[in-house]
């Protein structure tokens, strides 16, 4: 068997992090060999650095790994990022500036012209941006993002339909899990038995980040869809699994029987080099009247599939539906890991 790449993880003590860690545990690929965190985590064993709140338990060889300065010494030359947007812009490009692959969840550098906002299924083409980046002409490094828990599970139901229809108008409403804003995050005597109707930069996030995700690679940058959209985000007592109800108007015309077949018939390149965590169904729709919902549905494809139901008429736009998504697996550290499968797939990381 060949060995396996080595793989560093910064952010490791936070929920994103501790689901690198989880997903890595078994990966046929990967290998975690490097963790870093805050200062006050520097020295210690990850088991006593971090308070651990996955339902697996903390894979022994990592539970007693030291963690590590966040600097590029030492480091392995694969790095996955799970940082908040402000520490995440100054660390990341130094580690790219190193000769790192940095594989990212975080805001920072998502909306740069150079770097690529991926979701393998739907703009795996964006990937050759890497090339234009300045760490990569230097020192070979590179940085690659993956999209917001919001706008991933939305922009995967609607990457299928814009391809057959051509999309228009997109109005989106998310009931966002408490998980989405990390631990402890939200503080129980705000969320219990209530809704918080506004989350920091999201409905920007979403808005721009879907435009780009479904947007057209041109040279050097990425030409934004043309559509327009608007979201409104709030934060709900749900433990895992963005809910999103949304309406989009098409440019041609649709039947309800080709939008659902537009969806069951999607598959991409993850499906295509059967990358190992790449669900076998991007996109599964339920024909329940009061499905989907995260208690039931949002660990259907290891967390990694994006669940439609209840598409009809739209009163005001043409089409309504409501989509569910795992928001710390395909919203974040299983996005990044399918984003450095398909790296790898393509001899980025050799």
């Amino acid at each position: 068997m060949p060995s396996k790449i080595h793989v560093g993880i910064l952010g490791a003590t936070g929920i994103v992090g501790q689901r690198f860690i989880q997903m890595l545990e078994h990966h046929p690929w990967f290998e975690v060999t490097w963790l870093a965190a805050s200062d006050r985590s520097e020295g210690k064993e990850y088991g006593v650095a971090t308070r651990w709140r996955l339902k697996t338990a903390i894979p022994p060889p990592v539970a007693t790994m030291r963690v590590s300065p966040a600097t590029p010494d030492g480091a392995p030359s694969v790095i996955f990022a799970a940082l908040d947007a402000s520490i995440a812009a100054e660390l990341e490009p130094r580690f790219a500036d190193a000769g790192c692959a940095v594989i990212t969840n975080s805001s920072a550098l998502r909306m740069a012209k150079d770097v690529p906002l991926v979701i393998p299924e739907v703009n795996p083409d964006h990937m050759k941006l890497i090339e234009c980046q300045s760490w990569r002409r230097k020192s070979g490094g590179f940085v690659v993002t993956n999209p917001n828990c919001s706008a991933i599970g939305l922009v995967l139901a609607l990457a299928p339909l814009h391809q057959r229809f051509q999309i228009e108008t997109v109005m989106a409403v998310t009931m966002q899990a408490v998980s989405g804003a990390g631990y402890p995050g939200v503080a129980s005597l705000d969320i219990l038995g209530n809704v918080i109707p506004y989350i920091p930069k999201e409905e920007e996030k979403m808005e721009e980040e879907t435009r780009k995700l479904l947007g057209r690679l041109n040279g050097a940058g990425i030409a934004p869809a043309t559509f327009t959209m608007s979201a409104q985000c709030n934060r709900v007592a749900v433990e895992d699994g963005h809910t999103e109800s949304v309406s989009v108007k098409f440019k041609n015309k649709a039947e309800a029987a080709e939008i659902l077949n537009a969806w069951a018939e999607f598959r991409s390149i993850p499906q295509e080099r059967n990358l190992p965590s790449a669900p076998e169904v991007p996109v599964r729709y339920l024909d329940s009247s009061d499905r989907p919902q995260p208690r039931f549905d949002v660990d259907f494809g290891r967390g990694m599939t994006t669940t439609v139901g209840r598409l009809r008429p739209c009163g005001v736009l043409d089409w309504k539906f409501t989509v569910l998504s795992h928001n710390t697996i395909r919203g974040a550290a299983g996005a990044a890991l399918l984003n450095a499968e398909l790296l790898k797939a393509e001899g980025y990381l050799g």
